[in-house]
């Protein structure tokens, strides 16, 4: 059996990967970008330092800065017009910048694949398939997290109605062309945003491996992300210079892209994503506020794979028992959230009589978006409102 990978046709990595950006763009004949950002990377100067290397090749470009956080489709509209609109001078956009976190670049990926090829985002849920290649995305990372620099995959919240879905929209249409993956530009990364990010990675990093479509690709990649990111995770919370933790966590979270985009994720992500589109919960808060409990619902189906898991975390010894270094992986995950200060759902601020109340409208957002079917055990709608109600209950 074949399995079908997919990664960015380019990928330039280390400290000042970024500079390579002119050089890049003309390998791919881009003579005019669209750079896709937003405000805080116009406020840290990161904008201003693209502008500098394109301008010094002679490369007309002009800047779209208002992503938002988990993006809408309402807040890539302007984008789309953006692009098609095209430069002052009357030419065309050639290519995509995308430079942020994950919320930028799965902007820039929705803005690409929409300017180009049109209709609405839902056209492109997953199971639909974005299966053309629009303009050429070169994404700068600038969080060890999402992962998106290397995924076909991007989450854009519907919010032309009263469901606020977070739609799941896969295929080598929202794949970057391109990825300069620069740690150094994750030193400036606030500790709660790296604890969310990092913690991001991780789960994706255990979901794919865990998954129901792993394969020995993607596996290889499960395993390198969870050695790198689980030790260097809470040194880079307490300790943001730490350059070398640094670096290994932008590996790491990289490696874990490449391992979901082509095996999935699961049904943490499944359960994460209405969390994140009803209460506004980042999405790697949301996953890590939901990681330990799903966890444990899903290890009776597959405790050797996550028993590997806390193996390749460091948190088992080889000579440990499957129970025992399952046991290890829950109470490190446990240990992982109060030290990185993972508020509840509660602590949050999000009011209990609203979340029980969309409970079975989650459960079946959770459902449509197709990873919980990936989990090793795949759970119900019932089940899922269970777990839903656990992690609310959790101490």
């Amino acid at each position: 059996m074949s399995n079908h990978i997919l990664m960015p046709r380019i990928m330039q990595i280390g400290a000042g990967a970024v500079q390579e950006l002119p050089k890049v763009l003309k390998s791919l004949n881009s003579k005019r970008p669209l750079i896709v950002t937003d405000a805080m990377m116009v406020k840290l100067g990161y904008v201003q330092r693209i502008r500098e290397l394109l301008e010094a090749e002679g490369l007309n470009h002009a800047v779209f800065a208002d992503t938002v956080p988990e993006p809408t489709e309402s807040s890539i509209l302007a984008g789309v017009e953006q692009l098609r609109a095209g430069l002052p001078d009357g030419s065309a956009f050639d290519s995509l910048v995308a430079l942020g976190g994950g919320s930028p670049i799965d902007s820039a990926k929705a803005i690409g694949v929409l300017g180009t090829f049109g209709g609405q985002m839902r056209d492109y849920k997953f199971p639909n398939d974005a299966s053309q290649a629009g303009l050429p995305l070169v994404a700068i990372p600038t969080t060890a997290g999402t992962g998106s620099e290397v995924t076909r995959f991007t989450i854009i919240t519907d919010d032309s109605g009263d469901t606020d879905e977070k739609l799941l929209c896969v295929g080598l249409g929202f794949m970057p062309t391109a990825a300069l993956v620069d740690y150094e530009l994750t030193l400036s990364v606030p500790p709660r945003v790296t604890a969310d990010t990092g913690i991001d990675a991780l789960t994706h990093a255990i979901e794919s491996y865990v998954s129901r479509k792993a394969n020995p690709f993607s596996e290889q990649q499960s395993l390198a992300a969870m050695r790198l990111i689980a030790p260097n995770l809470r040194r880079v919370y307490h300790q943001p210079d730490d350059r070398p933790a640094r670096e290994a966590m932008m590996l790491g979270s990289m490696l874990a892209g490449m391992a979901f985009s082509n095996a999935s994720v699961a049904l943490v992500h499944g359960m994460s994503r209405p969390v994140g589109a009803f209460f506004h919960v980042p999405h790697g808060l949301s996953n890590a506020m939901l990681l330990p409990a799903i966890t444990e619902f899903s290890i009776p189906a597959a405790a050797q794979r996550y028993a590997e898991c806390a193996r390749a975390m460091g948190v088992a010894e080889v000579h440990d028992s499957v129970a025992t270094a399952t046991d290890k992986l829950l109470a490190e995950l446990k240990a992982l959230n109060e030290e990185l200060e993972v508020p509840s759902p509660a602590a949050f601020g999000i009011e209990r009589e609203h979340y029980f109340s969309l409970l079975p409208t989650m459960a079946e957002q959770a459902i449509a978006s197709g990873s919980p079917g990936n989990n090793p055990r795949t759970p119900n709608a019932d089940e899922i409102t269970s777990l839903y109600e656990n992690v609310w209950n959790q101490e």
